[in-house]
């Protein structure tokens, strides 16, 4: 995500965001009975309600196969001019986003073997169970959804989704997007708080790309925590030669360095007292002087701060100066944890994917099952930690499938959460409670449309409330119930 490209105009991005992938749902009977093909469609297409064409022979298949997309394709095996088998060589050798299964009369367990090894997704003998068949077809089209998704997120992540060097379709995210759009043409100072691993720095850098064309300088970061006051000072403001011990000649600081452009001080909460006078001086005299000089130096820098700990609450403990609270906290962006972005979990999953595939191979795909591995962890370290676990990933996959066991054994769903029962004395109670209930009727609407397949009369049964409250509770939290719906 370090790759920084146009931005798009923030209508276009949120109509993008709007429109839900929507995977092929239709399926091609191949068989040469005429009988079969007859009776199996009208099954399938009253029990499933998906479209079924048909096609006599293995030849007349690829043609239609060429015409317009499938998501499952059920063949016979022995059938004249194209048998199965061909039929299956010829979809991967075209590498069409196919799921096939095969069926045959005979129960020949080695078409069988030859079929499951040439990749089919399932064998049934004729005449198959009708219940069996409709199961194994619905399971069929259940993971080739997520599949066909997962192949338009890819597309997606170079066209859409992306504002600078940010991935999301969050509608929380898009908001973020459209201040940074606002504040772009500025120098406002900024104030990014957000938990450890939410990609502060990236939204940092996002500033900095969306502010190029009127500021032309650098990007110059500084991990406020990882240097002592000492050295925190050299390297915000420099030193002349001789100014302490070991300064063997004149050295610019990163305010200097930043000039025309972007200084991100990172973990700006663990800047000593002593120092936050004098960053307080900058941020309202735009000048300094070196350690160990008395020359003043006017610097034009955009200063973006960022912590994972309530600069409000270091505040009222007395460990950070309220004036220079104020003087950052200009504009704030509070970055949402990705336990609050659930719809973001696939396509940043699919980036890393991307991102840690072995050397000369395309990305590794995710099973169904790893993805729903993925969408019900809460995540406490948030995008790093995702990162983390999709390079394991990538890197113990086989066949080039991502599965459950490849992903990191810690990655169990936590029952009630209680990681994120974080309890902040700073904060009223009242506050604190509110937030706890609204995170907790997200996650139940999210989870309830899941279960009723978007359905809003049907999620409104479950949860016992009428529809026009489920309906204005959907609304309120920016759910979009097309993504629970069956393609």
């Amino acid at each position: 995500m370090t790759q920084a490209v146009d931005n798009q105009p923030k209508d276009a991005t949120r109509d993008d965001a709007a429109t839900a992938v929507e995977p092929v749902r239709r399926m091609l009977l191949v068989e040469d009975d005429e009988d079969t093909r007859n009776s199996f469609q009208q099954l399938l297409g009253l029990a499933l309600g998906i479209e079924v064409d048909l096609a006599a022979d293995g030849a007349q298949a690829l043609q239609m196969l060429g015409e317009r997309p499938y998501s499952i394709v059920v063949t016979d095996l022995r059938m004249p001019k194209v048998d199965g088998l061909k039929l299956m060589a010829e979809i991967q050798a075209r590498r069409l986003p196919v799921t096939v299964i095969v069926t045959t009369g005979h129960g020949s367990i080695d078409d069988a073997v030859h079929a499951m090894r040439m990749g089919a997704y399932d064998f049934l003998t004729k005449p198959p169970d009708p219940q069996h068949l409709c199961l194994l077809v619905e399971r069929a089209l259940r993971e080739r959804t997520i599949q066909d998704e997962l192949s338009a997120l890819r597309s997606q992540i170079g066209e859409r989704h992306r504002f600078w060097n940010v991935l999301s379709k969050c509608p929380k995210m898009y908001d973020i997007f459209e201040l940074i759009g606002n504040i772009a043409d500025t120098t406002t100072t900024v104030l990014i708080e957000g938990e450890t691993g939410t990609g502060k720095e990236q939204i940092a850098r996002a500033i900095h790309q969306a502010s190029a064309e009127y500021r032309k300088g650098p990007f110059v970061p500084v991990h406020c925590a990882a240097l002592s006051e000492a050295l925190l000072e050299s390297e915000l403001f420099g030193h002349e030669k001789g100014s302490f011990t070991g300064a063997a000649g004149q050295r610019k600081g990163r305010f200097e360095i930043a000039h025309g452009g972007t200084l991100f001080l990172d973990e700006v909460a663990d800047i000593p007292m002593s120092m936050q006078v004098k960053l307080l001086r900058v941020l309202q005299e735009r000048k300094f002087e070196r350690v160990g000089g008395n020359q003043p130096i006017e610097v034009d820098v955009r200063v973006i701060g960022a912590t994972n700990q309530g600069l409000e609450g270091a505040v009222k403990e007395g460990k950070f100066r309220e004036d220079l609270y104020y003087r950052l906290n200009v504009v704030k962006i509070e970055l949402p944890p990705l336990r609050r972005r659930p719809e973001d979990i696939p396509i940043l999953a699919t980036y890393f994917a991307q991102k840690y595939a072995r050397p000369g191979h395309n990305a590794a795909t995710i099973s169904h099952a790893a993805m729903e591995r993925l969408l019900s962890y809460s995540w406490p370290g948030n995008i790093r930690q995702l990162e983390n676990a999709m390079e394991r990933a990538c890197v113990t996959a086989r066949d080039g499938e991502i599965k459950p066991e490849n992903l990191p054994g810690d990655l169990v769903a936590k029952k009630g959460r209680r990681g994120s029962l974080h309890v902040d004395l700073a904060r009223p109670l009242a506050e604190q409670l509110g937030e706890l209930t609204s995170s907790f009727e997200e996650r139940y609407l999210r989870k309830a449309l899941r279960k009723c397949r978007g359905h809003v009369g049907r999620c409104a049964k479950v949860s016992g409330l009428s529809r026009r409250s489920i309906s204005a509770k959907i609304a309120h939290y920016k759910i979009d119930t097309s993504a629970y719906k069956p393609k």
